[in-house]
């Protein structure tokens, strides 16, 4: 089978919200990336909610990095300028390569969005234990144009020339 004729190849995604006032029934933003993720065909594995703590956000991402069940980790909020934004830091740490280009091409695709506002995202992505892990940022329209700008072609297996699903299923 060439790659041209791969199959899909759907992967186990963890969803942690960070928030300190969202609950799981006005969480709108964990649920689009659950409708989206589930929507093509990928498998939600586990959705959390925690507060703006750097120690809880590492705790969650930690467990989920660690557990050969979970493929892709996506974190929504905590990623603005304010003093209670710290989920980059959190995670940060825990990669073992980031991704640049991920902050980068969002941060492109937010300008035509919101304009000069896309500065104050600070997206980040990378690999940790062959898991990618990706903080967008709390609001649905943000994880809507994350999915569909960048993760909807970078976690499947079909999409050409390359794409971050390979280094989840070890192809």
């Amino acid at each position: 089978m060439t790659a041209s004729q791969r199959e899909f190849v759907p992967l186990a995604i963890a969803i942690l919200t960070v928030s300190d006032t969202r609950v799981q029934a006005d969480d709108r933003s964990g649920q689009t990336l659950t409708d989206l993720a589930e929507g093509a065909g990928h498998h939600v594995a586990e959705r959390q909610i925690v507060i703006d703590d750097r120690y809880r956000i590492r705790e969650v991402v930690s467990r989920w990095i660690a557990d050969a069940a979970v493929q892709v980790v996506l974190a929504t909020g905590g990623t603005g300028f304010t003093a209670r934004d710290v989920t980059p830091e959190a995670v940060r740490v825990l990669f073992d390569r980031e991704i640049p280009g991920f902050g980068e091409l969002f941060r492109q695709i937010s300008r035509e969005k919101i304009g000069t506002s896309m500065l104050q995202s600070r997206v980040v992505a990378g690999v940790a234990n062959a898991t990618l892990v990706a903080a967008l940022p709390g609001s649905p329209g943000a994880c809507r144009d994350g999915w569909e700008g960048i993760l909807a072609d970078q976690l499947d297996v079909r999409h050409r020339p390359c794409n971050l699903a390979e280094l989840a299923i070890g192809a």
